[in-house]
This record gives C-alpha cells, sequence and structure tokens, in this order.
C-alpha cells in the first residue's frame, strides 16, 4: 500500500510540475526551442516564470513538513499548480500557445525525466518530493536538452525530402532573400511584380528558418510553379548557408545589414558574414542584387566576383516621387534603355521604394516589360502589420507598424508619421535583440521622435527608459509623454482622447516572453 501512495504521490507531483510549467512550455516555443531564447525569457522576467513555481513548491514543502496526511498536502500542492495554470491561460497572449507534435513529444520527454527525478527525490526524504514544481525551469530546459537528438533526426529527414522535391523541378526559378530588415516587405513585393509573369510561390509569413522554408516546399510547392522565393533569416553564423544549401538559388537579394539579433550575432560584421553567405552560395552564373545604402551593401556589392551584380538603383531608378496618404506616385525609368513609365502604390513612403527597386531590378534580369512592372508595382500592398494604413472611423487614422522594429525602420516610420496632417500619436515599446547597443539605439530612437510625433505611448516602464531619456534630451514636452505597462491600458486611454484628423503610428510589439510581468 505504501509503495502504491508513492506512486500515486509522484505522479501527482510531476502533474503538478506540467501544470506549474505550462506557461514555460509556451516560452520555448516563442523562443524556437532555442535554449540560449529561453535563458534570457527566465531572466527577462524572473518574477512570473522563476518565482511562481517556488510558490507552490513552498506550499508543498510546507504542507508536508507540517504533517499533513498525504492526500491533503498533494491536494494542497495541486491547487497551488492548478491556480497558476488557470491564471497562465486566462492571460491574453499575442501569438497563442499551439500543442504540436514536437510539443506533445517534448511533453513525452518531460514527463519521464520529471518522474526519475521525483523517485529519487521521494527515496531521499518526503518533502524533497514537493520541491519538483519549483524546479519546473530548469527540468524543462534539461527535457529540451534530451529532445534535440530526436528533433534533429526526425528534422533531416524533412530537409531531404525536401531537397527531393527540388530536385524534380530543374527550371524552377529560385530566388533568395536576406537581410537585417526589409526581406518579408521585398519579398512578398516581389512576388506580386513577378505574378505579372509567372506563377510564383514565395515562403508565407516569416517562414524563414530551414524548417520553415522546408515545411512549404513540401506542403505548398507545385510543378506548375515557375519561382520560387525563399526569404532567409538568420540568428546564428551559418543559417544562410544552411538554407542555401536546401534551396540553391540562382537569384539573391540582400535587403540590409544593421544592427539586428545582436544578442546572438555580437557584432554587425559577423551579420555582415552571415548575410554574404547568400552571395556565396549563388552559382557562376547567378545575379546578385544589393540594397545601395552607401554602406555595407554597397560594399558587398563591390565586394562580389559576380558579372551579373546590380545596386536596386543602378538598372531602374524612381524620379519625382510623391508620398501621401494615399501611397506613393513616382516615375520609374529603366537606365540602359531610358524607358519610363508613371508608377503608383499603396504603400507608404520613400522607404517602400527602395524596397520597390530590389525587385523591379529582378523583374528587370528576368525579362518582364516595364508595363508588366508597373502593373505589378499598382497591385503591390503593405503587408501586414508592416506600415499598413488602417481607417479607424470618425476621420482618425493608424499606421499599423506593429511587426517588428529597427533603427532603420522605424526611423523610416517616424517620417512616414510626420508627413501625415492632424494630431500625431506614436505607441512604441522600442527595440529589442540589439544586444549590448539596445540601450542607446532606443535612447537615439527617442530622439528622433521629436518632430514627427505630438503625443508618445511608451509601452513597458523600464524597457522604455532609454527612449523616454532620449525623448526628454531632445526637448519633447513631458505633459505628452505618457508611460503604460500594458497595450491594453494604453488603448482604453487612446479611446478616451482621440478625435477627427488623428493619425496613430504602432511602432512594434513585443511578443509575450518581453512582457515586463
Amino acid at each position: 500500500m505504501n509503495i502504491l501512495f508513492r506512486i500515486v504521490e509522484a505522479c501527482l507531483l510531476v502533474l503538478a510540475a506540467c501544470l506549474t510549467g505550462w506557461n514555460l512550455f509556451h516560452i520555448l516555443q516563442l523562443e524556437s526551442y532555442q535554449l540560449p531564447g529561453y535563458r534570457r525569457s527566465l531572466l527577462r522576467n524572473p518574477l512570473d516564470l522563476i518565482a511562481r513555481p517556488l510558490v507552490v513548491s513552498a506550499v508543498g514543502l510546507f504542507a508536508a513538513c507540517s504533517g499533513l496526511a498525504g492526500i491533503l498536502r498533494l491536494l494542497l500542492t495541486l491547487l497551488a499548480a492548478a491556480s497558476l495554470f488557470v491564471l497562465a491561460r486566462r492571460k491574453k497572449q499575442k501569438k497563442p500557445f499551439v500543442v504540436t507534435d514536437r510539443v506533445k513529444r517534448l511533453l513525452v520527454i518531460h514527463i519521464g525525466i520529471s518522474l526519475i527525478l521525483e523517485f529519487l527525490l521521494l527515496a531521499v526524504w518526503i518533502p524533497a518530493g514537493y520541491v519538483l514544481p519549483g524546479l519546473e525551469p530548469f527540468v524543462l530546459c534539461l527535457a529540451a536538452l534530451a529532445a534535440q537528438p530526436v528533433e534533429k533526426h526526425i528534422a533531416d529527414g524533412f530537409v531531404e525530402d525536401a531537397k527531393r522535391r527540388l530536385d524534380r523541378m530543374p527550371s524552377l526559378i529560385r530566388i533568395g532573400i536576406t537581410g537585417s530588415y526589409g526581406k518579408t516587405s521585398t519579398k512578398f513585393l516581389l512576388k506580386e511584380i513577378l505574378s505579372s509573369r509567372y506563377r510564383v510561390l514565395a515562403t508565407p509569413g516569416s517562414f524563414n528558418t530551414t524548417m520553415g522554408v522546408t515545411r512549404v516546399i513540401r506542403e505548398q510547392l507545385m510543378p506548375t510553379h515557375q519561382v520560387f522565393i525563399a526569404e532567409m533569416g538568420a540568428r546564428h553564423v551559418g543559417d544562410i548557408r544552411e538554407l542555401c544549401d536546401l534551396v540553391h538559388p540562382q537569384i539573391g537579394i540582400i535587403t540590409s545589414v544593421g544592427p539586428q539579433h545582436l544578442d546572438t550575432f555580437r557584432t554587425v560584421e559577423r551579420i555582415r558574414t552571415t548575410k554574404y553567405e547568400l552571395i556565396e552560395a549563388l552559382p557562376e552564373g547567378g545575379t546578385a542584387i544589393f540594397a545601395n545604402d552607401g554602406a555595407i551593401c554597397s560594399q558587398m556589392y563591390e565586394d562580389c566576383p559576380l558579372v551579373d551584380k546590380y545596386l536596386s538603383d543602378s538598372l531602374f531608378r524612381a524620379e519625382n516621387i510623391h508620398c501621401g496618404p494615399w501611397g506613393t506616385r513616382f516615375t520609374l525609368i529603366r537606365s540602359d534603355s531610358g524607358e519610363s513609365i508613371d508608377c503608383e502604390t499603396k504603400l507608404l513612403g520613400e522607404y517602400a521604394i527602395s524596397n520597390l527597386l530590389l525587385c523591379v531590378t529582378v523583374a528587370g534580369v528576368l525579362g518582364l516589360t516595364m508595363e508588366e512592372i508597373a502593373r505589378g508595382i499598382h497591385l503591390c500592398k503593405p503587408v501586414e502589420h508592416r506600415l499598413q494604413l488602417l481607417p479607424a472611423g470618425e476621420g482618425i487614422s493608424v499606421i499599423d507598424d506593429a511587426f517588428n522594429s529597427n533603427p532603420s525602420g522605424a526611423r523610416a516610420a517616424l517620417h512616414v508619421l510626420r508627413d501625415f496632417p492632424g494630431r500625431r500619436i506614436l505607441v512604441t515599446p522600442g527595440m529589442v535583440e540589439l544586444g549590448e547597443q539596445e540601450a542607446e539605439l532606443n535612447r537615439q530612437f527617442g530622439r528622433e521622435i521629436v518632430g514627427c510625433a505630438d503625443i508618445v505611448f511608451l509601452i513597458g516602464p523600464k524597457h522604455c527608459e532609454p527612449i523616454a531619456a532620449g525623448l526628454r534630451e531632445a526637448g519633447f514636452p513631458e505633459e505628452n509623454l505618457l508611460i503604460m505597462r500594458s497595450l491594453e491600458e494604453c488603448t482604453r486611454k487612446l479611446n478616451g482622447m482621440m478625435r477627427s484628423g488623428d493619425v496613430i503610428l504602432y511602432e512594434n510589439d513585443l511578443p509575450d516572453n518581453y512582457n515586463e510581468g
């Protein structure tokens, strides 16, 4: 009977640990199952992610040491764990937790490790068994480590299958796009323009990892497709090379190189090296296209040994650019022939035109006529959450640039806001993943806001301290600076103060793993 109760006790304590750490599974998923990012999330919000599991352990340990009957101490521990589980489930999530096959495999491994630990703890000292829920952040880390060989084996099988599918389409035109920012927008714009002539498949959303691109190839690529556009993201040196080994692009586009993901890359030079992996992977007769930024991308163009290489404005250029709430109008001119055509797009700001020129260059290389290119440009529209103009009714306009933020993109968004009439309102939590430069770049962002916005809402008091400091340094009126703990609090405040003619820019929206608690 005693042995049977110990087995039941161990199983119920493992259940309590799983309930306690259910939100930790979500955090790990948000970090793409990368343990360095998971550990940073734990340190960023220790009160919610580390302290609360310890409270469950404290309740169980107190009950066990107080001499309560076994069933009572178990019920108290389970009640505490269930309370945390309910709180986590009720909390509004920007990106909901999805119980994928990978999560199910991780859960099985996690339960196995937890049961082993629990039996060992109970064998040493009965109350010690009630410590397990408090160890949940670290047990999950151990389970994720143990799962890595299994996940790699499964992933390798999927990748090999995707390669075989591509090998069966030798005439497929393959295009790779990478950059610190602008790659997703450029991808969708290029798809729209090339669709004037070709059947095009582009990786959806931000599917820009090896497994994301693999999934698109296996599930969506059809023999009728003529062009495949793969967005290529990276957090570590070698990530682009791995993607190129899968796709084997013939055309490579680099949209930008700048301070992004510095928490993993550490230096901009390492980012440059990683982005250039796309160019190194192109065949001898391949085509390389670079943004003409007058800086790193322009230097990469100079260093590129390929014969067919272009800067974004060398084959085509845009003149007579006029921007407004209705979009952008300009004249597109082909430099080698002098041909020109008037174009109009719903895209906002001159920054969008620089991305368009990258796409137009690819279209020119692939033989599209000026009329086909102009027709594609007219159909281009802002990508969701990237400088997307949304009418909000009652004369209020919303500029949604909430997908992510970086120094260059944030500056471009501010210039778009600056050119709007009416009262200009900015809502932002600032920029992240900028490593040691993060505070200074956010401080600079604060200084750049002055003159572009009349009212500023900062979301997250701790993270936004540098932005607030930059605003104050540049003389922004203190009464027009509002610091909120959450986007929900900001929305309530905004609803009570908006009036006809206002324009609101939402610049960035941090995922749940950046919550300050």
